[in-house]
Parts: structure tokens; sequence; C-alpha cells
């Protein structure tokens, strides 16, 4: 079991902050290797041709270790999960009739995306809603996932837990349904990889897009996606030099090159060898493949099992931790509070939340104790 790992990370002395969903706070161990990377920059001359190439290879290799990936190669640097989704949506073939299935208030970068779609090939999106009745909710809403898939769908786009209160999706179940109509399914995981464990061998989607800046306790503007099989051969947004083949010859780039790199390489942001983000981001991937994700989730519900049932008492409402995140849960009010005044009164104490539609979304960490989420608690119910 993980023993608190605050002194890891720079956080406030009296700030409780449950809120990683919103952004992580860098380890020292980011901030030291950021500052290395800005300190090179110093002196060009020590940047090496092979140097444009090392450290992607050192962060492709982390992040496929973490999410069970067998070929690096596989995977793509990017800045955003927007921008992932991106080559996905330009690879993508549907047809008029068609059908797209995402989940009710999903992040709208995993929306606009497949409402643009739509719109250019004529195909539906089908927006699948929770039950009103918080009786059974995320077992009620995957059923409802897998019955909206049908003949007609070509894609579930949807992330592993709902970035807004945490529900889990069955995404092994999703998986096997999508499967058998010929659906490709893709999955946004910046609300849960990194803390949540995912193995892509045994979820096999077509692709994951993560942003870096939240459970893979990266930089902003830095993100790291899994292509499959399906974008092997696709076209890119972006054209750069370096996702050509044999972009390792500097003194032959102007042989212009009409072949990409392997695999999901050709998907890669330009600029991709940024010397200050990704060494902090193959930093937090390494700490956090040290670490362990099934750890993280025990070390979650270790500390907030006593307040979650504090607040059940109280008469707040959380999902049932089979169809939950440890790390990530929405709570939902009693009909005598009003969320704008419970956020107001946490901010007032110096705890750190989320108001994500009408559920306070609380997201803890390593760095809290079982004490946040009680002090937490008490500001809740008095």
């Amino acid at each position: 079991m993980l023993i608190n790992q605050r002194k890891k990370f720079s956080l406030p002395a009296k700030s409780t902050y449950l809120n990683c969903a919103y952004m992580s706070p860098l380890l020292k161990s980011v901030e030291k290797a950021g500052i290395v990377g800005i300190a090179s920059k110093k002196n060009p001359a020590m940047i090496k041709p092979a140097d444009f190439f090392i450290g992607a290879d050192q962060l492709r290799s982390e992040f496929a270790k973490l999410i069970n990936v067998k070929d690096k190669k596989q995977i793509a640097i990017i800045p955003s999960a927007s921008y992932g989704l991106a080559n996905a949506a330009k690879n993508l073939k549907m047809n008029r009739g068609e059908n797209l299935i995402i989940a009710a208030e999903q992040f709208p970068s995993n929306v606009y995306t497949w409402m643009n779609l739509a719109t250019e090939t004529g195909a539906t999106i089908k927006t699948i809603s929770p039950p009103s009745s918080f009786a059974d909710r995320g077992k009620i809403w995957n059923e409802r996932i897998l019955e909206a898939i049908d003949t007609n769908t070509r894609l579930v786009a949807l992330g592993h837990v709902h970035w807004a209160d945490g529900t889990k999706f069955d995404l092994a179940q999703i998986r096997k349904r999508s499967r058998e109509v010929g659906a490709l399914l893709i999955i946004d995981g910046t609300q849960s990889v990194g803390a949540l464990p995912f193995d892509v061998q045994a979820i096999q989607p077509d692709v994951l897009v993560c942003g870096g800046y939240k459970w893979l306790l990266g930089p902003y503007s830095m993100g790291l996606a899994y292509y499959g099989n399906y974008f092997d051969q696709g076209q890119p947004i972006e054209e750069n030099w370096i996702t050509r083949k044999n972009s390792e010859d500097f003194s032959g780039l102007v042989n212009y090159e009409e072949n990409y790199q392997p695999g999901a390489l050709r998907y890669d942001v330009g600029e991709r060898s940024n010397f200050i983000l990704v060494p902090m981001m193959t930093a937090a991937l390494k700490q956090i493949n040290q670490w362990k994700p099934e750890r993280i989730q025990q070390y979650c519900r270790k500390i907030s099992a006593l307040s979650i049932n504090k607040l059940r008492e109280a008469g707040y409402w959380v999902e049932d931790e089979k169809h939950r995140g440890h790390h990530l849960f929405g709570v939902r009010l009693p009909q005598h509070k009003v969320i704008q005044e419970v956020r107001a009164k946490l901010k007032k104490n110096n705890i750190s939340v989320s108001v994500r539609g009408n559920a306070l979304r609380v997201a803890p960490y390593l760095y809290n104790s079982e004490s946040d989420l009680i002090k937490m608690v008490k500001v809740l119910t008095t």
C-alpha cells in the first residue's frame, strides 16, 4: 500500500487540494526536469540531432509501459486531447444514415469533434443520458450505451470515467458490443489514465487520447495518444518534417520523402521534440509507473471511504464504488443545499474542488490524506 506522497510536491502547507481532475500540481522531479530543459537552450550547440529523437522515444516507452502497449511506435506525442481526436476524425469514414455514440454532458473536446464530423458526413449523433433517478445510475447508464449500439453505429466515443462525476464506463463490454457491429471505440483517457489502470491489450481501443496535465502529472500543452492498426496508413492533420521517413538524416531533409515514419508517429505534433516539456512529461510518467495506477486507486479509496460514508449519512449522494473511480467522484447535494453557496464555503476554508454540472467534483490524489477529506465533510455538513 502506498503512503502519502505530499513531500514529492510543492503544494502550500495550508492548502487542501482535492482537485487533481482540474489540474495536477507538479512533482518536484518534474519541476527539476523542466528547469534543466530550459537551461539546455542557453547553449543550443549542445543539442545534437539525435536529441530530437531520443527524448521522444523515451517518452513513448514510458507511456507504452503505463497502458500496456507492445509497440511504442503506436504512441503519438500530441499537445492536447482535441489534437489527438482531430487526427482520428480526419481518418474516419462515415456515411449518411450511420451514427456515432457519445455520453451526455461529455467533455466538449470529445463532442465538438464529432459534431463537425456528423455535419460533414450526414451521420447522426446519439447522446446517451443517465437515468434521472440515482438508484443504480451507473449500471443503467452503461446498459443504455450498450443498447444504443446498433448495426448503423460506426463509432463510440467516451471517456473511461465521466469527467464531471467519475462514473465509470464498462469499456470491456462496450468494446465487445462495438466489435459485433464493426464500430470503432475511441476513448478520452484524460480523466483516468495515470490514476486508474488502463490496459490496451485488454480493452483494445482504436484510439486512446490523454491530456497530460491532470492524472499524468505533466505540464500543460503536452499529451499522448495510442492509435490502433486502423489508423496505420492514415493522414495526419499537419505535415511536419520529423514524422517523415529518414528524418533522422538532417543533411538529407531536402530529399522530400513521401512515406511517413511507421505506426502512429505520423500523428506526432510539430516540434514534438520539445526540450522542456518532453523531459517533464517523461519524469512524471516514470514516477507513475513506479507507483502504479492500481496502487493509486487503492490509496484514494482508503482515504475517501470514511468521508463518503459520512456524506451519505448527511443526505449527500455519491455513486456506488463499483461504478466510479476512487480518484474522481461526484458529490450531489441534498435538496436544501445550494451548490454555489457550498462552493463558496469550501473556498473560504481553502478547500479546492470543482463544480461540474450539478455535482461537486472531488478528485483526491497521493498528496492528500484522510484528514483532508474529513475537513471537506465538516464544511459540507455544518
